[in-house]
């Protein structure tokens, strides 16, 4: 009816006759809730039994499965990489695939290939050769038994189609000029002595139960989207090289010089940072191989995203274990290794392997969902990235040498807390970074709070959101990840304000229910594909409240909250309150009372009715009197544009 209302009024004022039609429409002093309409697509997930309305896989969940091997040759010189990858792919859909969908993704630095940030032009990945069933195809636009390449996508269609429940063989051969920075600064070489290969190889697309292939090509900017997979691996690389992959280190006898090796071994056993590489040993001290040899370095992961892999010729290797907890309940703590990287250019990285073992041992307790994997690496590489990027097992960080060493523990955290969310729970980065990268700054100022008490790291997050949010330049949170205005309405919209509106969720909900919804979603979604509304529906169904007004103001809007103490009246038996609310995100009043003999009293208002029928002033009547003082959210659960006016003092 309202929009019947503005579309006459909009014709009459084509027409000249205006008159008072604007009288008519509606008018209340802050905008309705809006029903946040599913997508079809998940409406039809749901009703294939894939998903289900509490937010849970459905009876009918799948997902699909790829099976690795991939082999590489990394030629120094050159930068680049001879590699093949050999594909088993398992259609665990109920549909038929008539294509095959494979990510070339640093097809980026191609010329002419379309990006929405500057980036080093190469040659990028040159296919050498596409195989089905050990059928070889041509590269052609159209036909049957073919490829195509677009840019960021391999495309093959095969001469037969995959029935739902069978498997295909795919192979690739190919070479890969590596840039210097690649993927946005998330991959490259440096100085030539480290290399970090990651997005390195053709992996499969997703393919999912909501839209089946995804089709968005990567731009640089917003991240990536995997399903889960095995690999084996080996990587051959000069004799004076160390590799470190994704994956259980299956063969360092047969590389790690003989003193490297007691090391490598003995760091498995330390609580103490080990040593395993030094100065001395740089180059072919630390292996077996002679000048002019290949060695090959043997991985196997298993259960994950992605794999990526480092090798260097001039890096400390330091190590030792971390613990899990007790994983299997039966009274015995479980470890797993730890490995830094790093050169005597980034000197505050000799405690990086205390950074690790604290963000290994606190996340998997916060999570309740213990790091599942053999080993966590850090490389450093200060030519290559600022700031951080994560990998299965691996990631890739700067010196960090002008941020100082807060700064690096917190990266490392941060980097390390990504193996839970997306690595473990699988998240579409590409389209809603919101979800893996606030997850993972909650996660950050959690680790922080534990590991650098003397600072008020929540804060320091919702501050720097509320200082942007009241520029006015913001993006919605569910708005696409490329389709953001600026590279900061991206950065605002996937990191600070998400972190704070999960603190703000904390504080609607409660801590205990918080947590215990935060550590079930883990033990759900653990090793499976969550969309945006699983979560939404999961938190719902978990704390049994109605959230429509939560998701609405917070992820697909750009409202700010701002509540005002407005006055304080004493009756006879109690006091009344009335709070005027300033902004347009509706939020329950936590107010603290303090009384004339200095007694601090909690009173939580969750009935916020009066800011859903558009009000703007709701009186509170608490059952206290001589009420000195009142403040509201004492707690800083919530993002208040404005403290200046929460208190309030006879």
């Amino acid at each position: 009816m309202l929009y019947k209302t503005i579309l006459t009024a909009v014709l009459l004022l084509s027409l000249g006759l205006c008159g008072s039609v604007f009288s008519q429409v509606p008018q209340t002093e802050r905008p309705f809730i809006n029903p946040i309409e599913l997508p079809a697509y998940y409406l039809q997930a749901v009703e294939n039994g894939t998903r289900t309305n509490d937010g849970r896989p459905g009876p009918n969940y799948w997902q699909q499965f790829s099976d690795y091997t991939i082999n590489a040759l990394y030629h120094p010189d050159q930068q680049m990489i001879e590699g093949s990858v050999a594909i088993l792919y398992q259609n665990n859909s109920p549909d038929t695939l008539y294509t095959l969908e494979l990510d070339l993704d640093l097809n980026m630095h191609k010329e002419g290939t379309i990006r929405i940030e500057p980036a080093q032009v190469t040659e990028a990945i040159t296919l050498k050769r596409v195989a089905v069933e050990g059928v070889a195809y041509e590269q052609s636009p159209r036909g049957t038994a073919r490829y195509n390449v677009n840019a960021t996508r391999l495309m093959i269609v095969p001469e037969n189609v995959v029935a739902p429940g069978s498997s295909v063989h795919i192979e690739v051969d190919f070479t890969l000029h590596m840039p210097q920075q690649g993927a946005g600064g998330r991959v490259g070489h440096d100085s030539d002595n480290v290399l970090f290969a990651g997005y390195w190889y053709p992996r499969m697309a997703t393919y999912d139960d909501l839209i089946g292939w995804h089709p968005d090509p990567f731009l640089s900017r917003a991240e990536f989207y995997h399903g889960f997979g095995n690999y084996n691996i080996q990587i051959s690389a000069p004799a004076d090289w160390v590799v470190m992959s994704t994956g259980a280190f299956l063969n360092p006898e047969e590389v790690l010089a003989k003193h490297i090796l007691e090391r490598y071994n003995r760091a498995a056993q330390s609580d103490e940072t080990v040593h395993i590489v030094t100065v001395d040993d740089f180059g072919y001290a630390s292996t077996l191989g002679e000048p002019g040899d290949t060695l090959t370095w043997k991985f196997r992961a298993e259960m994950v995203r992605d794999m990526a892999f480092s090798a260097t010729r001039a890096s400390f290797w330091d190590g030792a274990r971390a613990s899990i907890g007790d994983t299997k309940g039966d009274g015995t703590e479980e470890f797993i290794q730890v490995h830094s990287f790093w050169r005597d250019s980034a000197p505050y990285w000799a405690k990086s392997i205390e950074y690790m073992q604290h963000s290994i041992t606190f996340l998997s307790e916060y999570t309740g969902f213990p790091y599942p994997w053999p080993h966590m690496t850090a490389v450093e590489a200060g030519n290559i990235i600022g700031g951080g990027m994560e990998f299965p097992m691996m990631t890739l960080i700067g010196d960090y040498n002008s941020r100082g060493p807060a700064a690096l523990y917190s990266v490392t955290l941060h980097e390390i807390a990504h193996m839970w969310i997306p690595m473990i729970i699988s998240t579409d980065e590409r389209r809603y970074s919101w979800l893996d990268e606030g997850y993972t700054v909650f996660h950050t100022d959690s680790g922080k709070e534990d590991y650098l008490p003397e600072m008020n790291h929540r804060e320091m997050t919702r501050q720097s959101y509320i200082r942007f949010a009241l520029t006015g330049q913001e993006g919605e949170m569910m708005r696409r990840s490329d389709s953001h205005d600026t590279p900061m309405a991206f950065r605002f919209a996937s990191y600070a304000k998400p972190a704070t509106i999960l603190t703000a969720l904390r504080g609607v909900l409660g801590e205990d229910t918080f947590y215990r919804i935060h550590q079930e979603m883990h033990q759900v979604w653990g090793f499976k594909l969550m969309s945006p509304y699983d979560w939404f529906a999961f938190v719902e169904a978990e704390s049994g409240m109605d959230l429509t007004w939560f998701w609405r103001s917070w992820y697909y809007e750009t409202w700010t909250m701002d509540q005002q103490v407005e006055s304080v009246h004493e009756t006879r038996r109690a006091t009344e309150i009335t709070i005027r609310d300033n902004g347009n995100a509706p939020m329950p009043v936590h107010l603290r009372l303090t009384l004339s003999n200095g007694e601090e009293i909690d009173f939580i208002e969750n009935d916020i009715n009066p800011w859903l029928r558009g009000e703007r002033t709701m009186t509170i009547t608490v059952p206290h009197r001589n009420v000195v003082r009142v403040e509201i959210d004492a707690h800083r659960h919530f993002p208040d544009t404005n403290r200046s006016n929460n208190i309030w003092e006879r």
